[in-house]
């Protein structure tokens, strides 16, 4: 048996966020007087961003070695950030502490992240539905279990930008690579998709 509570509350504003708004009830969600979308950030945007960050962290970087960053952050500041991180303590230790583009590129290629910002993880996933699923149609279920990811990890978390990127598409059958994600990771399209 619920009960209502009445409480007395100065007049303030709520601000919600999510990326999962379809995971809110309609009761909640219609609460709101304003839904907006945010759109991802553009490569210069991110370019200034990344810069703000270095300028925080203390962090000596060249223009082309903030595009090298900028180019594979997903389009997300917090990716961008942690990025940015990784980059500096790979200069500090192999470099002269400045982060330029040759810079940047190495330390990119050995955390093995490449210029669309996808990582190990991303690019097994691609892989496993080409090579052990002949590029899908795949379900969800099956891929988590090819990959030992957990389901709500590869939906909420590499998914969509798998998808974002064309190099993954979800049907009603399952995901299927697509021709962009098949040439991406190297491999030729077969022609009966």
């Amino acid at each position: 048996s619920a009960r209502t509570l009445q409480l007395d509350l100065p007049k303030f504003t709520l601000i919600g966020a999510t990326t999962r708004l379809g995971a809110l009830s309609n009761p909640l969600r219609n609460r709101f007087g304003a839904i907006h979308r945010l759109e991802f950030y553009q490569e210069d945007e991110m370019e200034k961003i990344i810069g703000r960050s270095g300028k925080i962290l203390e962090i000596e970087m060249d223009e082309d070695g903030c595009k090298e960053i900028a180019r594979c952050s997903r389009q997300t500041p917090r990716v961008a950030n942690r990025i940015l991180k990784r980059v500096r303590d790979y200069t500090q230790v192999h470099g002269n502490g400045k982060i330029d583009s040759a810079m940047a590129k190495e330390a990119l290629s050995m955390l093995d992240v490449d210029h669309y910002g996808l990582e190990p993880t991303d690019r097994n996933i691609l892989e496993t539905i080409i090579k052990k699923f002949n590029g899908g149609p795949v379900g969800i279920q099956t891929i988590a279990a090819a990959t030992s990811e957990e389901i709500d990890t590869i939906e909420d978390v590499y998914e969509p930008y798998l998808i974002q990127l064309g190099f993954l598409a979800r049907t009603p059958r399952g995901r299927m690579v697509t021709e962009n994600g098949y040439k991406h990771l190297g491999h030729d399209f077969p022609m009966e998709k």
